[in-house]
């Protein structure tokens, strides 16, 4: 059985990614901010990934250029592994 398709409503419960698409001249960093300001709000039990997704299919089509359109797909990104930078392996090589 398939997870089924989240709400916009659930996605972005305070309205947070909503209103930075309306706010003129926003900025990447702010952009940031409120990103995270919007994943301490996801309520548990909610995919972030799939609210990612909900946000870029409701906001990213008309607003391909705006910062938060960048975030949002950043977000979606896997990290990179992490590389050991020290200690005595580091050092002498594996």
């Amino acid at each position: 059985m398939g997870r089924r398709a989240l709400e916009l409503k659930e996605a972005d419960p305070k309205g947070l990614v909503r209103e930075s698409y309306r706010i003129d001249g926003i900025s990447l960093g702010e952009c940031r901010s409120i990103f995270m300001d919007w994943a301490l709000s996801v309520p548990l039990g909610i995919d972030t990934p799939d609210a990612i997704r909900t946000l870029l299919a409701e906001y990213g089509p008309d607003n391909a250029g705006h910062p938060m359109t960048g975030v949002l797909t950043e977000a979606l990104t896997a990290p990179a592994a992490p590389r050991r930078k020290g200690g005595r392996i580091g050092r002498l090589g594996a």
